[in-house]
């Protein structure tokens, strides 16, 4: 399979048709939403490793990933205390750099090297450094509020939603939050009911309708990656050039569209 030099790659490649300098190949932007710990990483990072992109060089990726978790806001000192204290709603819409976010995918979509935030999960606070994304063919933002704002949510011409088990859902952050975030049980398990699930079925879930495909049991369903994984493989082909919000293909495409690995569509 041949695929197409990265979008911005200032170097010249044999074979390599031009038709028009003046014309610049935007990127396909991918929003992927779902409810905390639903595996949405891991579908994206399911989706790189398929296309061989997470053993390629930064530089010359064709395939990005961005992360929402990477655009919480500073916060206050006594927005920090309560932080500290699992006291802090980092589920809620304003918890997050909405303005940097929009300016960020702006920047992207116009073909420019952008900076991303590192953020310290264990001192909730920006550290001082920053994760350089160069320009690429496609972009995978992650998010478990990706779909809220409807001047970011605008922007995707794909938008996936990852459906995972709440039971499952909290299983995961538990251990995550433990292991990896230096959380104690007592408040992993408080600051869940008191701000994770109520800010999910508030402001996550609702936006599930926008989704154009929605992943049940996220990485666990291969079907659903393939399909994905192989539409990201036309466009790197070439078989989309262009944008076409709500077309894919050059085909308009359903409002929603459940993949499963069932033969029927049946509820789940």
């Amino acid at each position: 399979m041949h695929i197409e030099s990265m979008a911005g790659d200032s170097e010249t490649h044999p074979n390599e048709q031009v038709e028009n300098d003046d014309v610049i190949r935007e990127p396909f932007l991918i929003g992927v939403s779902g409810g905390t710990a639903s595996g949405k990483s891991s579908v994206c990072g399911k989706i790189m490793e398929l296309l061989g992109q997470n053993k390629i060089d930064h530089h010359q990726r064709q395939v990005v990933i961005l992360s929402q978790d990477s655009f919480y806001k500073e916060l206050t000192s006594e927005q920090k205390a309560k932080a500290l204290k699992g006291q802090f709603n980092f589920d809620h819409p304003d918890a997050f750099d909405n303005e940097l976010v929009l300016k960020t995918l702006w920047q992207i979509i116009k073909g420019e090297t952008v900076q991303i935030p590192v953020y310290d999960f264990v001192t909730h606070s920006r550290k001082d450094e920053f994760v350089t994304v160069y320009p690429a063919d496609v972009v995978l933002f992650e998010g478990i509020l990706m779909f809220y704002s409807q001047e970011i949510r605008d922007l995707f011409q794909m938008k996936l939603f990852v459906d995972t088990d709440a039971d499952t859902r909290l299983s995961r952050r538990v251990l995550r939050d433990i292991g990896e975030r230096a959380r104690d049980l007592e408040q992993v398990l408080t600051q869940y009911i008191t701000f994770v699930k109520p800010a999910f079925e508030e402001f996550c879930l609702p936006t599930k309708k926008y989704a154009d495909v929605i992943i049940p049991r996220g990485a666990d369903n291969q079907v659903a990656i393939n399909l994905i994984v192989q539409h990201i493989q036309d466009i790197l082909n070439g078989g989309l050039t262009k944008r076409h919000n709500g077309c894919m293909n050059g085909h308009n495409t359903p409002a929603r569209q459940r993949l499963t690995s069932e033969s029927s569509s049946r509820p789940h």
